[in-house]
């Protein structure tokens, strides 16, 4: 009775892994190995689990939800992996352990790190969690030009990487505001597949347009001021089409902010996919703002200048494993949040990609002397984003980038105002909401 029976159940779709450098067995042997440095060598896009008898270890990328859950069976515990809540809750209910489940028990891989599970038994053990990305803070200097150069040369490369994985009958698309992030968005991918030989015709700068938002007239100035008009596209959508009970569903969290987002975001990929029923490529602007620390510090209560300069990756991972604020079921940060965009792309079909989101961009904003350029003045800060992202793109491309002040998705694509007609934008109603789900 002392011999448990180990089960692995991985639910993750690994056709989604989109490795660059080395075949996907490879990418998992170096998860297996538990070795930092071998997994932050794994250059792309994955989510990977490894297992060695009852050792089990779980890695993944930024843009690559996974979460995990240990049920407990008479002859030993069984270890349910995917990408999303449901999945875990419709595999127990088939194999009838349901009534061991509530959403709050499943456990969210935090980016960058690879978590080791020990499966011996009841109880079970704590995961350990070993950082295999940690990028070197304050190595850059303060010359604007010589960071914005880097920093836009990273998203190039990534950009290319991607766009040379992608069929040239393939179409492009970009989520577009005319925002400083799908703005360099644009025109890198732009500049890389002329740089590529590859026609941009084959681009297009989809724009959300619920009617009085101002992106619609912000993305058609950003474009036409650079003579770049024609890709612009709108996609309409009525207000009465936003359905917060859907958007719970399909992003499986409860953060107002992330949910009003992640609204527009499937109203945005509803509108493209009924005009394009086989379109599947959307690139996106998705932690821009996490890396150039671009958040309204006075929004937050439990933020202050300090703690945004002085804290690696903070917007990107929130306060961090072992801290008392991070979320097991959750993780923190963008790690967290990043369900706003992979949830509404999957639902329609969409291979999303967000270059912001790779290491190596990362790497490099986290290299900025951000307490320097500052002086700890959240104005600055605030302004430092658009000067680092406009020389960037005009040494990369050439190009004058407008620059436009920061807006919020959701607040783009229609007034504050009008966006309260469909949702309280009240977390506890929306906690409450999403956990009846389950009931």
């Amino acid at each position: 009775m002392n011999d448990y029976i180990e089960r692995v159940v991985d639910l993750l779709d690994p056709s989604l892994n989109q490795i660059n450098n080395m075949a996907p067995e490879e990418a998992r042997q170096r998860v297996l190995s538990g070795k930092a440095e071998s997994v932050r060598a794994i250059d792309g896009s994955f989510a990977l689990l490894a297992r060695d008898g009852k050792t089990v270890r779980l890695a993944r990328s930024m843009d690559r939800p996974m979460r995990y859950f240990l049920a407990k069976r008479a002859e030993g515990p069984a270890l349910i992996v995917a990408d999303r809540i449901d999945a875990i809750f419709n595999q127990l209910k088939a194999e009838g352990l349901h009534g061991q489940f509530h959403p709050s028990y499943t456990r969210m891989v935090p980016a960058h790190y690879i978590v080791e599970l020990q499966l011996i038994g009841c109880p079970d053990p704590d995961p350990t969690y070993t950082r295999y990305f940690t990028p070197q803070r304050n190595s850059l200097s303060t010359d604007l030009d010589e960071i914005g150069r880097r920093y836009i040369g990273a998203l190039a490369d990534e950009i290319a990487k991607w766009l040379k994985r992608i069929s040239s009958s393939e179409p492009i698309g970009v989520a577009f505001s005319g925002g400083v992030d799908s703005g360099a968005v644009f025109l890198v991918t732009y500049q890389v597949m002329r740089q590529l030989g590859m026609s941009p015709g084959r681009l297009k700068a989809f724009t959300l347009n619920l009617g009085d938002g101002p992106d619609i007239q912000q993305a058609r100035k950003f474009l036409e001021q650079l003579g770049l008009g024609l890709f612009l596209e709108p996609i309409e959508a009525e207000l009465s089409t936003l359905d917060i009970a859907e958007t719970l569903r399909i992003v499986e969290d409860y953060k107002p902010l992330d949910v009003e987002c992640a609204s527009m975001g499937l109203a945005l990929c509803r509108g493209i996919r009924a005009r394009y029923p086989d379109w599947k490529h959307l690139v996106d602007g998705d932690g821009g703002d996490e890396n150039l620390k671009d958040y309204p510090i006075e929004e937050n209560p439990e933020l202050t200048i300090r703690s945004v300069v002085n804290n690696l990756m903070l917007y990107q991972e929130g306060w961090g494993v072992g801290r008392i604020k991070h979320s097991l079921t959750y993780s923190g940060g963008l790690s967290r949040s990043y369900l706003r965009t992979y949830g509404p792309g999957r639902h329609f079909g969409f291979a999303g990609f967000s270059p912001f989101t790779r290491p190596n961009v990362i790497a490099v904003a986290e290299g900025i002397p951000f307490t320097t350029l500052t002086d700890m003045s959240v104005e600055k800060l605030y302004a430092l984003k658009g000067e680092i992202v406009a020389r960037g793109v005009k040494a990369i491309t050439g190009l004058d980038m407008p620059v436009f002040a920061k807006r919020r998705f959701q607040h783009g694509a229609v007034s504050v105002e009008r966006l309260r007609e469909r949702t309280s934008g009240q977390e506890a109603e929306y906690r409450k909401q999403f956990l009846a789900l389950y009931h």
